[in-house]
């Protein structure tokens, strides 16, 4: 496959035409009503630690503006999507046919993310998505209206931790990850380019969610003569993977390397010594010393006594980056395909990260990415601290977008080696 660095500011795709869109028409409202927005997350379920963060992040960045923007009030209303796409479906349709909001947010499982994404595709409401994650969403199946706002795709974010692995001398390794489109597709970022530089895959193994029993999977892990093991697992498996890698004691003998919800504060915070050292990448270290990021970190761990998460870091920047859309707009969001291409045409500042964050062609967000190592703080807690930054990466790493857009997506049996 052709490779070429790409990294382009928004365009042509930004001024797509709606044309075609059916269902609801845009809500119009008098400028002293509030702007109704349908937050969703998984607060319920395996994934509901990560669920309350999202909540908690969004609901901080309009709490700090008084729950006002542009000159108008904002009212947040939440529904718990249980991480089910078949609930999340019913909470969507509530909240756009019953609550009339102006505009959805949120949710974190890739199924429900997409289950939402089918249903405003012909409607046109405007649907904000920080951390779902699937890959073609901002590639071969892109929805107009559904906009990564301080988002990403699953394959962005271990691209550069493959390259950072293949520098240590990594030759051999394995990978094991949770048994859906999220998990096919950073496994599968990953491997690519490990693969691709010269180093070899040895295995993949794939357990389904909520997982309890680990032990046949690191068996055979232990047995496959590895440099190093990349896993992707987020919330209790997460937990649950590091506990008994450390118990079968081959966390002092094959590294382990982690997807960017591996090391997750919603995962690391109620663990013990078996998440030091782990090494992962992300475009969010927590650990950073930067200032803008050490100021986020404080009053995150002000307000809610934890450091945050991916989940809660993202949708304040998300609502920070369609706040500040709004602001310019002076509330006026009314005219949707107005709104949509206003926040297309916009990049993320004065954020957490530090720096400016534009939309690439295709609206996903160009990063810096950090290599993050796990370690413990001066209050001795754990949090991922930056060793090594890889600058602006795309969602097509080095490849021609083109060529790469030729191949099938991510899956289970395509890994893209």
């Amino acid at each position: 496959m052709k490779r070429r660095q790409f990294i382009k500011s928004t365009g042509a795709m930004a001024t797509m035409s709606a044309a075609g869109m059916l269902g609801f028409p845009a809500i119009v409202r008098a400028q002293d009503d509030p702007i109704r927005i349908g937050l969703m997350a998984p607060l319920s379920g395996v994934v509901a630690a990560g669920g309350r963060e999202v909540v908690e992040g969004f609901n901080m960045y309009w709490e700090e503006h008084d729950n006002t923007i542009g000159g108008r009030k904002v009212e947040v209303i939440v529904e718990d999507d249980a991480g089910n796409p078949d609930t999340t479906l019913q909470k969507a349709r509530r909240l756009v046919e019953q609550r009339d909001v102006d505009f959805l947010f949120g949710n974190l499982l890739a199924n429900t993310g997409l289950a939402v994404a089918n249903y405003v595709k012909d409607n046109g409401v405007p649907y904000f998505i920080p951390v779902i994650a699937a890959d073609d969403l901002t590639q071969r199946q892109r929805i107009r209206n559904v906009i990564r706002v301080a988002g990403y795709t699953a394959s962005q974010m271990p691209r550069p931790l493959a390259d950072w692995a293949l520098k240590q001398g990594y030759k051999r390794v394995a990978t094991i990850a949770q048994d859906y489109a999220f998990g096919h597709e950073q496994c599968a970022g990953f491997v690519q380019v490990f693969d691709e530089g010269g180093g070899e895959v040895v295995g993949q193994l794939w357990n389904p969610l909520n997982t309890s029993d680990f032990s046949p999977y690191i068996g055979q892990l232990a047995g496959m003569d590895l440099d190093a093991v990349f896993a992707m697992e987020l919330g209790a498996d997460a937990s649950r993977f590091m506990k008994q890698y450390d118990d079968f004691g081959l966390k002092g003998e094959i590294p382990l390397l982690g997807a960017m919800n591996f090391t997750d504060q919603s995962v690391i915070r109620t663990s013990g010594d078996e998440c030091e050292g782990i090494v992962s990448s992300a475009h969010f270290a927590e650990g950073s010393d930067n200032e803008e990021t050490r100021a986020f970190v404080e009053a995150y761990s002000k307000k809610y006594d934890k450091l945050p998460s991916l989940y809660g870091f993202s949708h304040y920047s998300g609502a920070m980056w369609v706040g500040q859309v709004i602001e310019s707009l002076e509330g006026n969001i009314d005219d949707r395909d107005k709104f949509i291409d206003a926040v297309l045409e916009s990049e993320l500042n004065n954020s957490p990260l530090g720096r400016p964050v534009k939309f690439d062609e295709y609206g996903n967000p160009v990063y810096d990415i950090y290599i993050r190592e796990v370690k413990k703080n001066d209050d001795g807690k754990y949090w991922n601290v930056p060793v090594e930054t890889y600058p602006e990466v795309s969602q097509f790493w080095d490849y021609d977008p083109d060529e790469y857009l030729e191949n099938p997506v991510f899956s289970r049996d395509f890994q893209g080696i």
